[in-house]
Parts: C-alpha cells; sequence; structure tokens
C-alpha cells in the first residue's frame, strides 16, 4: 500500500526507436521502471511545459473516468509563489492543449492566455493562499461521491483503512452558488484541515502537493463513494473501532502521508461513536495524540 510519493523519486526521459520513455528510479528498488510520458510523475519540481502536459493528461484522465463531462471540472497547479497554471473554462478538460491553458496571479487577474480561465479559479486561489504546501488542485463532479454530496451525505465513516490514512475523512462542504465568493466563504473552514471535501449538491475539490496526488485523492473519492453504496446495499457497512481508526493515524508516516497543518480535522465516525451518537466528545489535540498513543502502546504489548 504506497499512499504517498517520497521526494527521492527521480524521472529521466531517453529516446529508444524514436520514442521518448521516462524512467522513474524507485527507491529501494535499486532500479528504474519505465513508463509512458503520458503519465504524471509524483514531484511538482517541473518546468512550465510539463506541467501544461501533466494538467492535459489529468483532464483526459478525469474526462475517461467520468468524473467530469462537457465542460465540467477544473484544474490547476502552482508555477511558482504568484502564478498558477489552470484550465480555461467553456472547453471539454478532456479535450485540452497545452496551448489552451490560463496563467493568473494569487488575486485572480488573468497574466498570460488566449482563454478566459474558470470562475471557479477562486477556490483554487483559496486552497494556495491558505495552504503553502498545496501545489495542485483538482475540483470534478464524480456521479457517485456527487450523488453523497447531492443527499447531503459525507463520506465520514471509518471503513477502509487506505481512506483513513489517506484522507481521514470526506466532510461535506454546505450548499453555496459555483463561481461566486459564497463558494470560498463555505469551504474556506475546511481548507486548513482537509485534503478532500464534497460540495453539496455541486461534486468535490481536491489538492495535493503534485497534481498525480491531488488526482489520486479524486480518484479515491469516487471508488469510495461507490464501496459505501455497495456496502449499504449489501446489508449496511460495519464500522471499525476508534482503536483501529487510532493505529491507522499514527501509521500515516510510515506511508508517506503528511496531514494537513491546520491540525483541527475530525476523524471518521467509528462504530464506538456511532453506537452512542447521542454523546458529543470534545478533546482536545493533546489529549487525542495521548489516545492515539496510547492505542499503539497497547496494540504493541498484545503482539
Amino acid at each position: 500500500m504506497r499512499l504517498g510519493f517520497p521526494a527521492a523519486w527521480g524521472p529521466a526521459v531517453y529516446s529508444a526507436g524514436g520514442q521518448k520513455i521516462a524512467w522513474m528510479k524507485v527507491p529501494g528498488e535499486g532500479k528504474a521502471r519505465a513508463m509512458n510520458t503520458n503519465s504524471l510523475w509524483p514531484t511538482h519540481e517541473k518546468s512550465e511545459d510539463q506541467h501544461r502536459r501533466d494538467i492535459c493528461t489529468a483532464g483526459k484522465w478525469m474526462y475517461d473516468r467520468g468524473f467530469i463531462v462537457a465542460c465540467e471540472g477544473n484544474i490547476s497547479v502552482r508555477l511558482d509563489d504568484n502564478r498558477i497554471l489552470t484550465t480555461p473554462t467553456c472547453m471539454n478538460k478532456g479535450m485540452l492543449e497545452p496551448q489552451d491553458l490560463v496563467i493568473t496571479n494569487l488575486e485572480g487577474r488573468q497574466l498570460a492566455g488566449e482563454r478566459k480561465f474558470s470562475s471557479e479559479i477562486a477556490m483554487h486561489l483559496l486552497f494556495y493562499r491558505m495552504r503553502p504546501d498545496v501545489n495542485a488542485i483538482c475540483h470534478a463532479h464524480p456521479p457517485t461521491a456527487t450523488g453523497f454530496a447531492a443527499a447531503g451525505r459525507p463520506l465520514n465513516q471509518a471503513l477502509l483503512p487506505e481512506v483513513i490514512i489517506g484522507l481521514g475523512q470526506i466532510p461535506l462542504v454546505r450548499y453555496a452558488t459555483p463561481g461566486t465568493p459564497e463558494l470560498s466563504d463555505a469551504i474556506e473552514p475546511f481548507v486548513p484541515h482537509y485534503d478532500a471535501l464534497l460540495l453539496a449538491n455541486h461534486g468535490a475539490v481536491t489538492c495535493g502537493p503534485d497534481l498525480l496526488t491531488a488526482f489520486f485523492r479524486m480518484e479515491t473519492i469516487e471508488h469510495f463513494a461507490k464501496i459505501v453504496l455497495s456496502a449499504e446495499l449489501a446489508g449496511g457497512p460495519v464500522l471499525l473501532s476508534g482503536r483501529e481508526v487510532a493505529k491507522l493515524m499514527a501509521a500515516r508516516a510510515r506511508y508517506f502521508v503528511t496531514p494537513p497543518p491546520g491540525g483541527g480535522a475530525e476523524l471518521p465516525e467509528t462504530n464506538d461513536t456511532s453506537e452512542s451518537s447521542g454523546t458529543h466528545v470534545s478533546l482536545t489535540r493533546n489529549e487525542l495524540d495521548a489516545l492515539i498513543d496510547e492505542a499503539v502502546r497497547k496494540d504493541r504489548a498484545r503482539r
């Protein structure tokens, strides 16, 4: 289970038979893997031209997977401290060419590009201003996850270890009209604490230190939503315990997962919390850390 990417990943491109082949050095494996140049490198250290190609690739992936249709969705990456490269409005994001993309500053003023940027750029810029660790954002309407958002339901249950380690939970942001300041106002309280959000009656947005991570998080949201729906149809999901969640959260560093810097994310709902849904318990961050440490210590003592 590889949920994050260590900094030692290093891409290189070679010619073979007239075609370019990308090779990726994987830590601990002692050799490089070949991969298609249509892939995204798991790093943000790239040229502007490579970022442009990567955004087009991610847009095609989202379109091919049905996360977007027609002219829906938008993608952006941070080029430097004051420049954001983003997809244009009124174009299918699965059919873009690198020259179609637009550059804005952090205030939303267009700096380069023939086309117009999306009205939802304000949502992206909010992440970039509040989260220096964020270098890429994906916004889409994956159908199953958006169905949960339209039903007013977050994806906040402790069901899958990979989701708990990678995202914690995916909260639901109240509805606000897309492309308006109200949407930024609605998501602002969540931005420091979560890497993936459901937008009520709208879709989903994910962020990451690089575009591949942001895309993987969008893919994870939809995959998780499908599994939750299947579990409900199969008789009802069986949640993990709070102790199991604590162990998984403590293991995040082992999988190269860095939690959002805000430190205020709520833990997913467990079978403990669901059984006592009428009782609300508040913990300080120090108390929570102590409970996690204690759960890990007891688990080790039993082995």
